[in-house]
């Protein structure tokens, strides 16, 4: 087993790293790899900001598997392929359910702090809720803060590990394609945020755990992490990508002033919160016959037709009726961020709207979690594994990042002896290129992109306003892709460079799909086709040079 070395290259004053695994994203798929690995090589874990500020802290539903014995894996499977629209890959939902027991044991060998409760019989077992999709009770949880606990808990693990770097405050740019063996990479280019330089790090594996693009759009319920780097990247460097159209909102964040990106988590229905009017009118069961239990999309759309049809702002969820006691047991996390606003969910209901949340689609990969890429790697939200279809059923996404994490991890293993480079890799060049005197055009455009994607590419959408954001994202690329060659990088820059791509891709799955599915729902085209397919988009050009927004299908 190698040791993780650093150098300065005195010819270019640049400096390499190098290492077995290279991980770029810290969050639970990221985590959970580098802690199957580290047993056996020397894995770096790159962390755009600090290693706890990704979308597995904010997590709050928890995770699906099946506990109970009145429950299936059959069941499982089911309920997945119905919540995603008929277009899930039948075989991955199988292979996620299969192996999700397994996967939560593992994590809970860990310590993971999930909910218990005792039966009458004295004995003591998990508790398991159930959320919008589920037709039985497996989702297993740490309160309303699951993510928070597993990412404290695999963060604890991480922390103690020799074999494990973590390298924060780093963002990737671009991974290096390989000069002489076509297909594969031989690093990234990274740029450190403490002292403003760009790095190498070298790897014969590589392994993407960046999490989902909602930062495209106006209102997110993600943290600012969440640019689409991996997407982007993997794009650059020659994988397809699938399904980009499906971008799920969660439909219920709460609605204040004081509370950006907090979410009420889907559980609260699972136990019976309703959703309603401003004065208690219940509406979730003239859209579907599950009512409040209907998916994320089906409840996302209702709502946001409520809220236009009336011209109100929010609409509400009420779980009053339920005891106050039972309310400040299992949701204490909302309890408390809502009675600091003023509101008390024991007696009143809480304001939601919906937000962009999940990425269904992403960096095609197969069940080892390996991309077009010969030694290329994507776990998680960045991934299109074939799980998630039309729209994503609550719970199933922590658990794809488990799974899919230990069975990268397990195919890495594998071939960790076979796979080496040591070819030369070219210098980052700033030669050529000043420091910014114009931020404000990053800002103006950063601001112009995320605003007409919620416009027009949002909940609902039409051809027409598909066409209009793809002229908007045309002329916002040339302008990104020349201030790219004029200056040198910052965050804001490399994550909007990234977005651009992503908006891209996003429009492009969407002017493709003509009908309406799962997340995508698109007035020109109501109804659904039969023998409906994935959207996937490749790359023009070999699979190390490609032209972003050049696709063909």
């Amino acid at each position: 087993m190698k040791s993780v070395s650093s150098s300065l290259t005195s010819s270019s004053n640049a400096i390499e790293h190098r290492c077995d695994v290279l991980i770029i994203g810290s969050g639970a798929a990221g985590l959970s790899l580098a802690l199957k690995l580290a047993d056996h090589c020397q894995v770096i874990v790159l962390s755009k900001s600090d290693r706890n500020e990704g979308s597995t802290r904010y997590a709050q539903g928890g995770i699906a598997a099946v506990f109970d014995e009145q429950d299936s894996i059959e069941a499982h499977v089911r309920d997945t392929l119905k919540a995603g629209g008929d277009l899930c890959e039948e075989k991955a939902v199988r292979f996620t359910a299969e192996k999700a027991k397994e996967a939560l044991s593992w994590l809970i060998e860990y310590g993971v702090p999930f909910d218990t409760e005792t039966t009458e019989s004295g004995e003591e077992r998990f508790h398991l809720t159930r959320e919008g999709g589920h037709s039985h009770r497996r989702i297993l949880h740490a309160a309303d803060a699951t993510g928070e606990a597993l990412q404290i808990t695999l963060n604890d693990a991480v922390s103690v590990h020799p074999n494990i770097h973590i390298f924060e405050r780093y963002n990737a740019i671009d991974l290096i394609p390989s000069k002489t063996q076509k297909g594969h990479c031989t690093g990234a280019y990274v740029w450190n945020r403490q002292q403003e330089h760009v790095e190498v790090i070298r790897a014969p594996f590589i392994a993407l755990a960046t999490g989902g693009g909602s930062k495209v759009y106006q209102y997110t319920s993600n943290p600012d992490v969440s640019s689409g780097d991996g997407i982007a990247m993997a794009w650059r460097a020659g994988c397809r990508v699938a399904n980009m159209e499906f971008n799920q909102f969660h439909p219920t964040c709460l609605y204040h002033p004081q509370a950006r990106n907090f979410l009420i988590t889907e559980a609260l229905r699972g136990e019976g919160a309703n959703l309603c009017h401003a004065d208690g009118t219940r509406f979730m069961k003239k859209f579907d016959e599950r009512g409040d239990l209907a998916p994320r999309d089906v409840v996302a759309r209702a709502i946001d037709y409520e809220m236009k049809r009336l011209g109100q702002d929010c609409m509400y969820l009420d779980i009053s009726h339920k005891p106050a006691d039972f309310i400040v047991k299992h949701f204490p996390n909302i309890y408390r961020k809502c009675r600091s606003l003023g509101i008390d969910i024991t007696r009143e209901p809480i304001p939601v709207v919906p937000a962009a949340h999940y990425s269904c689609g992403g960096v095609m990969t197969d069940f080892n979690a390996k991309t077009d890429l010969e030694n290329v790697y994507a776990i998680g939200e960045v991934a299109y594994t074939g799980l998630h279809g039309a729209n994503r059923m609550a719970s199933n996404s922590l658990l794809e990042c488990i799974v899919f994490a230990r069975s990268a991890a397990e195919h890495i293993l594998q071939r960790l002896n076979t796979v080496t480079y040591e070819e030369p890799i070219p210098p980052w060049d700033e030669s050529q290129v000043s420091d910014s005197d114009e931020e404000v055009i990053i800002q103006h455009n950063w601001h112009e992109l995320r605003l007409f994607m919620w416009d027009y590419v949002g909940i609902v959408r039409t051809d027409k306003r598909l066409e209009r954001a793809m002229r908007r994202i045309k002329l916002l690329e040339q302008e990104i892709h020349e201030y790219y060659a004029h200056f040198k990088v910052s965050n804001n820059l490399l994550e909007l460079r990234n977005l651009v791509t992503v908006a891209e891709l996003i429009v492009r799955c969407a002017m493709q799909r003509k009908e309406s599915r799962g997340l995508h729902f698109n007035l020109d085209h109501p109804n659904q086709i039969e023998d409906a397919k994935p959207t996937v988009l490749k790359p023009k050009g070999s699979k190390n040079e490609c032209t972003v927004g050049s696709l063909t299908t």
